[in-house]
């Protein structure tokens, strides 16, 4: 049992995956401090001086904070796009690469193959003759 879950942990795809998490934990605190610090104050700006989170309805004794809710979609659908971009700048780049290994030149024949070849050809004119 052991093995297998040595075998299993230690595979190139969980570490991957790993590495990944950690990365995208990490991307997603620069796009949150992004959106907050900077894109979130300009739309407030554009909408004259309105702050998502302070949005708020009072309903007797309980508040409900929409602003909240709004904010946190609103970080979404940016952390979203930017992943998405990044992805497609990514995935170009190996588009790009795949192209490359495909416009390389053939391999040159081997002696070998080059001997085949030629007792192939001797052989067809000899069943033609």
């Amino acid at each position: 049992m052991w093995n297998d879950f040595k075998e299993f942990a230690f595979k190139g795809n969980v570490l991957d995956l790993a590495v990944a998490v950690v990365i995208g934990a990490a991307f997603g605190k620069i796009v949150s401090s992004l959106v907050e610090n900077i894109i979130t104050p300009l739309v407030g700006l554009l909408l004259n001086g309105v702050k998502f989170t302070s949005l708020s309805f009072k309903y007797k004794e309980t508040e409900i904070l929409y602003g909240n809710f709004i904010q946190s979609v609103f970080d979404f659908l940016i952390i979203s796009f930017s992943i998405f971009l990044f992805i497609r700048l990514l995935s170009k780049f190996k588009r790009k690469k795949e192209e490359v290994v495909v416009e390389e030149a053939p391999p040159k024949d081997t002696k070998e193959v080059l001997l085949l070849e030629e007792i192939r050809d001797l052989l067809k004119k000899q069943n033609n003759a």
